[in-house]
């Protein structure tokens, strides 16, 4: 049986990851911070009929240097897919940076001691896409993060991601370990359980409960967490997929006010398809820094050419449509308990 080292296996994606990888065969080791984050993720699995028989809790902080060695000793692939991911832009740019791009490192550095063969990094569009407006994107493009308006989240996706291909492409072995990395869109699709205090999730519960009076002006390509995490596990054995960087998500630019009218069209009374005002968003920024954190976002009409992704992993991507009213049936649900 094959071992992979999840990071970040508490997380939305992570649960997901988690439960292809226990479905699909292989002995996990899930990284958390807390042991008590730990036991959420086995009662999480267990109610989500996930046999958790081959699943290994370890506690791992991304900007330390204990245990990696213990977790990741016997592994044949990690997964990569922990990584701070909030909208505002925080005081200190250093608080996200940091975990994001010396985290990477230090998981790599970690896989290369251990013998690891291969590993799979959870990237994100914005390392692609941060920097554009209009047009199409495909795998060979990059954020320049010094344009005006790129988040701090971007940015940390942007340097991450490089310092990562940077130390891969520095190997000198003849038989150097390799990286896989899966840039997901926007992603929607039910969570795993009760927790939604994701962004894209707790955005949905506040469009649910009315709470969302406006959407930001902004369309871009997303994705159904499940297909992010099949791509995840598919990945790992690839043959082809070596070297590359993925983009998981649909081609076509999908916006808030889409999601919006879906859910609206489906007997949803809370959701506003109105569009919030440019100018307005820029004055909020001034006091509020997730507004900040948006403003690279605002009159985003981008799409993605993900034809690489199909072709390689034949895939179908999930409707969006689908994922929104998946997601939005499994949030009310979630509120229901509350």
């Amino acid at each position: 049986m094959k071992t992979v080292l999840l990071t970040g296996i508490s997380g939305y994606i992570g649960l997901h990851c988690a439960k292809e990888l226990l479905n699909g065969g292989y002995s996990v080791r899930g990284s958390v911070r807390n042991q008590a984050k730990g036991q959420e993720v086995r009662s999480t699995l267990a109610a989500a009929s996930v046999d958790t028989q081959n699943l290994m809790i370890v506690e791992l902080d991304l900007t330390s240097d204990r245990g990696w060695e213990n977790a990741t000793a016997g592994c044949e692939f990690v997964m990569h897919v922990a990584s701070p991911f909030i909208i505002a832009n925080p005081k200190d740019p250093q608080e996200m940076l940091s975990p994001a791009v010396d985290g990477s490192l230090r998981v790599l550095r970690a896989a290369k001691r251990a013998g690891v063969k291969r590993v799979v990094l959870t990237s994100s569009i914005v390392s692609m896409m941060g920097s554009m407006k209009t047009g199409t994107f495909g795998p060979d493009a990059w954020t320049d993060i010094d344009t005006p308006d790129v988040s701090t989240y971007m940015k940390s996706k942007t340097l991450a991601e490089k310092a990562a291909w940077d130390f891969i492409n520095q190997q000198v072995e003849e038989v150097p370990m390799e990286l896989t990395v899966i840039a997901p869109g926007g992603v929607f699709g039910p969570p795993l359980g009760q927790n939604i205090s994701g962004q894209s999730m707790s955005m949905l519960d506040q469009m649910l409960r009315g709470k969302l009076p406006m959407v930001p002006n902004t369309a871009f390509p997303m994705v159904d967490v499940r297909d992010v995490a099949k791509l995840h596990v598919q990945a790992l054995s690839l043959p082809k997929g070596a070297g590359k960087r993925f983009i998981a998500a649909s081609a076509e630019p999908n916006g808030f006010q889409s999601a919006a009218q879906f859910l609206k069209d489906e007997g949803y009374k809370g959701p506003s398809t109105r569009i919030a005002p440019n100018f307005l968003l820029r004055f909020v920024a001034n006091f509020d820094r997730e507004a900040k954190g948006m403003l690279a976002l605002l009159g985003m009409n981008l799409s993605c050419d993900n034809s690489q992704t199909r072709e390689l992993f034949n895939w179908t991507p999930i409707p969006f449509k689908q994922s929104v009213l998946e997601s939005a049936a499994a949030v009310k649900a979630i509120q229901g308990k509350a």
